[in-house]
């Protein structure tokens, strides 16, 4: 494989990644707000955090549902665009392209342009496997789903499970591709960086845990519509 098309896929995919819609679009939507003063209340105890992680989500519990779509559509692109060009214009070298999905993710979680403070990565991913393999979204989400709201009957299973499963799904759709799987292993080692920050500033809620889950939940319509699905199932939040 070429080191200079390796050292270009990962540049100018971290570089397009590093890209934050979550910012450019709550600033010129609000005339100057910035997302990152957000905060998002700790259910019923009059507190509040501010935002943690940059990205769609953020964007939704402050300006709803169609800004935060908006920002998810942007910040797929900026991971899709460099990853199918590496894929159409070189495909003997099919690392090139997972290279892009997964430094595009590294762009969207750690910017260079905002102090490396970015999100957690759901849209990023997605923006990648849309090219690596679309049908692995709808396969895992729903296997994930089902498998958190039905089998285990619990929420972090249900809302992370689909991208534990990327790796088995990936190495059974690859053949036992060594790249494929590397990537599938990279995605979730970052995200469970990115997720970090989180489970830090959850500590500080210590006895309060179950406050914070449902104020973030309860602040974004993904977050709701975990809710809604967690009732009809009856599965207990806790």
């Amino acid at each position: 494989m070429d080191p200079y098309l390796v050292m270009l896929s990962a540049t100018v995919s971290y570089l397009l990644g590093s890209i934050s819609f979550a910012r450019i679009i709550t600033y010129i939507w609000t005339t100057g707000k910035d997302i990152t003063d957000h905060e998002i209340p700790v259910d019923g105890t009059g507190e509040s955090y501010k935002v943690l992680s940059i990205g769609a989500n953020s964007v939704s519990s402050l300006l709803g549902a169609r800004v935060g779509t908006l920002v998810s559509i942007f910040d797929i692109l900026k991971v899709f665009l460099p990853t199918i060009y590496f894929k159409l214009s070189h495909p003997e070298q099919p690392a090139l392209h997972l290279i892009a999905a997964a430094f595009g993710l590294i762009g969207h979680i750690w910017p260079i342009y905002y102090r490396f403070h970015g999100g957690s990565g759901f849209t990023a991913i997605m923006g990648g496997l849309f090219v690596i393999d679309p049908i692995a979204i709808l396969i895992t989400s729903i296997v994930g789903l089902f498998l958190g709201m039905v089998v285990f009957r619990n929420m972090v299973v249900a809302t992370l499970s689909w991208i534990w499963l990327l790796i088995p799904w990936l190495w059974w759709r690859a053949n036992g591709s060594w790249e494929y799987i590397l990537y599938g292993i990279a995605i979730n080692i970052l995200f469970i960086l990115a997720m970090i920050p989180e489970v830090r500033n959850l500590m500080k809620y210590k006895g309060k845990t179950l406050e914070y889950a449902m104020g973030n939940l309860k602040s974004n319509p993904m977050g709701r519509g975990m809710l809604k699905i967690a009732e009809f199932f009856n599965v207990e939040i806790k």
